[in-house]
């Protein structure tokens, strides 16, 4: 007897011999984990994905020398205005006024606001001081004066760059327009895009809208702390439509599986307790529950419904034949103890392999799904098993009633006729068949590689309509109202550029060097195609924009600039050391700390890119942007790097299932070796995955899924799931091998006893994870949907493909021709079916 005999004859023995001190055992360390439930925090949106990035490294380094000393961050609220024309008498008044309230709001923190409408105003009247003065002077103006006003401040770039595209200065008119308010916040706490949680940005913004709400008009707010606000909610609002949805598919499918009360309670309580363990575990490890992790639970059940219907519809095979209780658990036990020993190593193998990845979030998945899946296995594997033995005990002394206690698909019934379509083919043309299989795998596989890749807020957020039926669902499923992707979509359509359409440029010099101010003039001549221009220039923020701003202000800097300025051009080229010294000393001093450090060391620019501009492209321009210039120089922002994150998603999800696959076949060929003496049937087990694989690349491109921050798993996790299927036909097929000493009949009596157990398990995994296509949010209805079809696909292979992969593995090792010989044929165990 082997070791993995041994081990499994000892454990079945527990079940069957003590299953009340085991039934107890599991219930006692379930309520140790469910203390850790209330310890369990929530994380989301994309600033979970960016922290080990260069790019965000960079960026962080860039924030981190460019803000002043002892100062408050600031954060910013757009304010979005739409009307026939918001350059209008009354449209300007509309947002003056609305300006005026936001400011006195001590609340809102106000530090500065930059607004079309207050340089119309301006423009009417260089002396008015303040958003008071400002309404005064548009009150007192005539359409014509303002239109005039209009014209002269087109001469402003700025002025243009926060009108809509359809701006025409010489009707001065305009569909839309972008105010920006800047707040004042304690230092440190600045939210960026796509932090999600609270931030100070959020409530400022929220009580924005509360104002601006009071002022009618189309005014929307839009900002950091919105989109924050929007991450923190699509969660609860997705489970909430999600988990009752799966619940009620699920239920359905298990009532179908089991058909009977105490089985399906028994399941029920089964998968209850590996989500209470897993999700307790989270509360533990001190493990926040991320967006990535919604994936989890779906995949515990799908493994966990698995393992509970395996478990019942072989303990019922043994029943029917008129075996006891206590007998045919102890058969069913020792063999699904194996395979799902086998099935959860695999599993593991595949979930684990992500923890390569370059992306914090799923090394995290994958460690948590691992995790996950070893607590279903040893709940499925010997807590269900205990509490069936214990439950039937109970039932044959009660008058409790029993329903059908058959096995599914067994001979005579509709589905054992549908199953052996797959023997079949493999009795007929076996080698025809894989060879046909081989090419559509090639096929759809090589079709595969034209997958995009993607990484981006939008992923995480709703779209800008949600589904019909989603509106008509009754409290409190009904989806909140989401405003940031029509907000987003909005902006792209309406202006070249919006607030946050831009790049960093963070420079390296040192900046005395005399030619470093050239340098950076130089490189914003002819930018590339993705970047703003103004006259053949990049539009952009820099030490050049501060040092020309304050020669505006002060006449002797403007002198101390001339004397160092040979060429005359307004940049001074010698002494700059003392340039900026007496820059930094002035009222200009912390503008200018934003874009010169103290030691005068390094440099940033800040260029604005089209707001319509694919992501990849402008990290590509901003690279190349930034290897114009002499010095180091390196590219950063949200862009560059989302674009960052996008790269390091294709990557891992190619590393994580090389890695996977890898190791999965150095498994199998060594299990099977102990198992069975027959490495080779490793290799089998892989046979129908690497199909699998083959068709979810190329469904993924079909259906215009991209590798994503979610999906970026999905292979692995074909991978770890699908290896279930075949891994129990193939573990199956060696028993009954034994038995038959023959390939074809011990095939049919596999997938005749297994394959009910599977389509079962197929059914409601496919339904369970499938619901996820009703979440609110993209990425997660992506996740749905490949995951959906890869159990799918992993089922019709195990079915199908497997049996001709074993006529031909018995054809090429003479299996069936010396299995008696090579010993391994065994006479049938006393207590087999057979």
């Amino acid at each position: 007897m082997s070791r993995v005999d041994a081990a499994t004859d000892r454990v079945a023995d527990l079940v069957v011999d003590r299953p009340g001190a085991v039934v107890a055992v599991f219930l006692l360390v379930t309520l140790l984990f469910a203390a850790g439930l209330g310890n369990v925090s929530t994380e989301a949106g994309t600033e979970q994905f960016t922290e080990d990035s260069p790019a965000q490294v960079a960026l962080d380094r860039v924030n981190r020398d460019f803000q002043p000393v002892f100062e408050p961050d600031e954060g910013t609220t757009q304010l979005i205005h739409r009307s026939g024309n918001v350059l209008a008498r009354e449209e300007l008044l509309r947002m003056l006024r609305t300006l005026e309230r936001i400011e006195d709001r001590e609340s809102l923190r106000v530090s500065s606001i930059a607004s079309p409408a207050r340089t119309v105003a301006r423009t009417l009247d260089p002396e008015a001081s303040g958003l008071e003065a400002e309404v005064r002077a548009v009150e007192g103006a005539t359409e014509r004066e303002i239109d005039r006003a209009v014209r002269r401040a087109a001469a402003s770039p700025g002025f243009t760059a926060s009108l809509s595209e359809d701006f025409n200065a010489q009707s001065a008119s305009a569909s839309a327009s972008i105010t920006v308010v800047r707040h004042r916040i304690p230092a440190g706490l600045e939210s960026t895009a796509g932090a999600g949680g609270t931030s100070p940005l959020t409530d400022i913004q929220l009580r924005t809208e509360r104002v601006v709400e009071a002022g009618g008009g189309d005014i929307v707010v839009f900002g950091a702390g919105i989109l924050s606000e929007e991450f923190s909610t699509i969660i609860g609002d997705s489970l909430l439509i999600v988990v009752p949805a799966a619940v009620l598919l699920i239920l359905v499918f298990l009532v179908v599986a089991y058909r009977d009360l105490v089985d399906l309670l028994l399941g029920l309580v089964s998968l209850a307790m590996a989500l209470v363990w897993t999700i307790g575990f989270l509360g533990l490890a001190d493990i926040a529950f991320s967006q990535l992790l919604i994936a989890v639970p779906p995949l515990l059940l799908a493994v966990g419904i698995d393992f509970g219907i395996h478990t019942i519809n072989r303990y019922r095979e043994e029943r029917v034949t008129g075996t006891g209780i206590e007998a045919s658990m102890r058969v069913a036990a020792r063999q699904l103890l194996v395979a799902f020993g086998i099935v959860t190593a695999t599993t593991v193998i595949g979930f684990s392999s992500n923890v390569t990845s370059g992306l914090a979030p799923i090394r995290e998945f994958g460690i948590v799904a691992a995790v996950g899946i070893t607590f279903t296995f040893c709940i499925f594997g010997v807590f269900l098993p205990a509490a069936k033995v214990f439950a039937d005990r109970i039932v044959a002394r009660t008058p409790i009633p029993q329903f059908s206690q058959r096995p599914l698909a067994q001979e005579g019934s509709a589905l054992g006729a549908i199953l052996p379509v797959g023997i079949e083919v493999a009795r007929r043309a076996p080698v025809v068949f894989l060879l046909l299989v081989a090419a559509l795998t090639a096929g759809t596989g090589y079709y595969g590689t034209g997958v995009d890749t993607s990484f981006s807020d939008e992923d995480f957020l709703p779209p800008e309509e949600t589904a019909a039926f989603l509106d008509d669902l009754p409290e409190p499923f009904a989806p909140g109202e989401y405003t940031v992707t029509g907000t987003t979509n909005f902006l792209e359509a309406n202006f070249a550029a919006a607030e946050d359409d831009t790049v960093v440029v963070y420079v390296e010099g040192p900046m005395r060097r005399n030619d470093a101010l050239e340098a950076i003039q130089r490189a914003n001549r002819d930018p590339p195609d993705s970047f703003v221009t103004e006259n053949r220039e990049a539009r952009s923020e820099s030490i050049l924009g501060v040092i020309r701003t304050h020669q505006n202000r002060s006449e002797s800097f403007r002198r101390l600039v001339d004397r160092n300025d040979p060429d005359d051009d307004g940049i001074p080229e010698r002494n700059l050391e003392r340039v900026y010294e007496v820059l930094l000393d002035s009222e200009s001093g912390d503008q200018a700390r934003r874009f010169l450090t103290e030691d005068f060391r390094s440099t940033r620019i800040v260029y604005t890119v089209e707001a319509d501009a694919e992501q990849a492209e402008i990290t590509a321009d901003a690279r190349e942007q930034a290897d114009r210039f002499r010095f180091e120089a390196t590219a950063t922002g949200a862009t560059v790097v989302f674009q960052d994150i996008a790269d390091t998603i294709l990557a891992s999800a190619l590393r994580s299932l090389v890695i996977a696959f890898a190791l999965t076949a150095v498994f199998l060929v060594v299990v099977y070796q102990l198992l069975a003496g027959r490495p080779s049937l490793g290799v089998v087990n892989l046979v129908p995955i690497a199909v699998t694989l083959g068709l979810i690349a190329g469904s993924m491109r079909f259906f215009g899924v991209p590798f994503n921050a979610l999906t970026a798993t999905i292979l692995s996790i074909t991978l770890g799931l699908g290896i279930d299927y075949s891994a129990h036909i193939v573990h199956r097929f060696v028993d009954e091998f034994e038995a038959r000493a023959a390939v074809l009949p011990a095939i049919d009596a596999t997938v005749r006893g297994t394959g009910g157990a599977l389509t079962g398990s197929m059914l409601t995994t496919t339904a369970g994870t499938g619901v996820l296509v009703l979440a609110i949010t993209p990425v997660l209805g992506q996740f749905g949907l490949l995951t959906a079809l890869s159990v799918f696909y992993s089922y019709l292979t195990a079915i199908v493909v497997t049996p001709s992969a074993l006529v031909v593995w018995g054809r090429l090792t003479g299996a069936d021709l010396h299995a008696s010989r090579t010993g391994f044929v065994h006479t049938a165990r006393p207590d087999s079916t057979d």
